[in-house]
C-alpha cells in the first residue's frame, strides 16, 4: 500500500510507529466497552498486594486489539516477505495461546488459566517451528555472537532430515533458541504486573530492536519492531495508571515471543539479555525467591516478581513503574550501544 514510499526506508518505520498508535487508539474504547458489557474482567491473584484488590474486573485480553494493530501495519506498511510471516505467525500463534489463557481465567473466575505445562508446551512448539524456519528458509546461522569475545558454533551438532531439499535440525542452537524465546515470553509476562509497566518497558525494548534490525538492513523486522512500539504506546493511553484494560497473557506472551523471534532474525540473541535485562531480572527474581524459599522456608524477596517487592517496600505503584522504565531504557541503550560499536568494528 505505501510501496510508493519505499524508496524511503526511514519513513516507512517511522509510520509503522504512527499508525499502530492510530490504530490501537481508535480500536481500543470500543473493545473496552464490549468487554464490559460482557462482563470479561481481570481476576487478581489472591495473594497479591492488597491495593490491587481494586483491580478486580477491570477488563483484560487488550493485547488483542495490539496485535491486530500489529499485523495490520506490519502488512501495509512493509513488503508480504518471508520474514514478515515468520515474525507475524509467531507473534499471532503466541497470542492466542494467551488468548486461550485469558479466555480460561474469565470462564472459571480465578486467576489462574491454563496450566502451567499447557502453556510451556504450546510456546516451545511455537518456538522450535519459528527456529526451523529461521534456519531453513530464512538463512539465519545457528551461530551465538557475544559481542567483542566469541562467536559460538552451534549448529555442529546437525541433522538433516530428507524431506523436500532437506531440513536441517541444529540440535544446540535449537535448544539455545526454545530456551531464549520461551524465557523471554515468560518474563515479559510476570513483567505485566502493573498499570503500564509491560507496555512501557516492551516501548522501550522494540523501538531498540527496530534500530538493530534497520541497522542490520532488515527493513521488514525494523516495520515489524516498530509497529509492535506503536502498539505499545496506543494501549498505554489506555493502560496507564488506573488501567482502563490490561493487555493479558493475550498480549504479555506475544510480545516477548516477538521480541526473541526479532533478536534471531537480528542475530542479536545475546545483547537482547541486556536489552531486555528488566525482563531478564524480573524472571530471576521469581526462580530465586521459589528456590531459595524451598530450600530454606524463608524469602529474599518481600514479594515477586521484582516490581512487588518494592511496592511491598512502600514505593506507590507509579514511581515502580516509571523508575522500572528509566532502568530498562538505559539497559537498551546500553544493549544497543554494545552492537553499534561491535559493528562498526566488524567494518573497520
Amino acid at each position: 500500500m505505501f510501496t510508493i514510499f519505499a524508496q524511503y526506508p526511514t519513513f516507512l518505520v517511522f509510520l509503522a510507529i504512527v499508525l499502530a498508535i492510530a490504530f490501537t487508539i481508535v480500536l481500543m474504547p470500543a473493545w473496552i466497552k464490549l468487554l464490559k458489557s460482557s462482563h470479561i474482567g481481570q481476576q487478581v491473584r489472591a495473594d497479591g498486594p492488597e491495593s490491587h484488590l481494586v483491580k478486580q474486573g477491570t477488563p483484560t485480553m487488550g493485547g488483542v486489539i495490539m496485535l491486530v494493530a500489529v499485523v495490520a501495519v506490519a502488512l501495509l506498511v512493509g513488503k508480504p516477505t518471508a520474514e514478515t510471516f515468520a515474525l507475524v505467525g509467531a507473534t499471532v500463534l503466541t497470542g492466542a495461546l494467551g488468548l486461550i489463557d485469558d479466555a480460561s481465567k474469565v470462564v472459571k473466575e480465578r486467576s489462574l488459566g491454563l496450566t502451567p505445562k499447557a502453556k510451556l508446551v504450546g510456546q516451545f512448539l511455537i518456538a522450535t517451528v519459528f527456529c526451523l524456519v529461521a534456519v531453513n528458509w530464512l538463512h539465519v546461522a545457528p551461530t551465538v555472537e557475544i559481542p567483542f569475545v566469541y562467536t559460538f558454533d552451534l549448529g555442529v551438532l546437525t541433522t538433516v532430515v530428507p524431506v523436500g531439499d532437506g531440513i536441517a535440525i541444529p540440535w544446540l542452537y535449537l535448544a539455545f533458541v526454545d530456551i531464549l524465546l520461551v524465557g523471554l515470553c515468560n518474563a515479559v509476562n510476570l513483567t505485566d504486573g502493573l498499570d503500564g509497566l509491560a507496555a512501557g518497558t516492551v516501548m522501550i525494548v522494540m523501538i531498540v530492536m527496530a534500530a538493530i534490525a534497520y541497522r542490520s538492513d532488515m527493513l521488514e523486522p525494523a516495520i515489524f519492531g516498530a509497529a509492535l512500539a506503536g502498539a505499545c504506546i496506543g494501549f498505554l493511553w489506555f493502560n496507564s495508571f488506573p488501567a482502563d484494560i490490561f493487555m493479558g497473557d493475550t498480549g504479555s506472551l506475544a510480545l516477548g515471543m516477538s521480541l526473541g523471534c526479532l533478536a534471531v532474525l537480528t542475530k542479536s540473541e545475546f545483547i537482547v539479555l541486556i536489552i531486555g535485562g528488566l525482563f531478564v531480572a524480573e524472571a530471576l527474581s521469581v526462580m530465586i525467591q521459589v528456590l531459595y524459599y524451598k530450600k530454606t522456608k524463608k524469602r529474599i524477596f518481600l514479594m515477586a516478581p521484582l516490581h512487588h517487592h518494592f511496592e511491598k517496600k512502600g514505593w506507590s505503584e507509579t514511581k515502580v513503574v516509571v523508575r522500572f522504565w528509566i532502568i530498562s531504557g538505559v539497559l537498551a541503550a546500553t544493549g544497543f550501544s554494545l552492537y553499534f560499536a561491535e559493528t562498526l568494528m566488524a567494518v573497520a
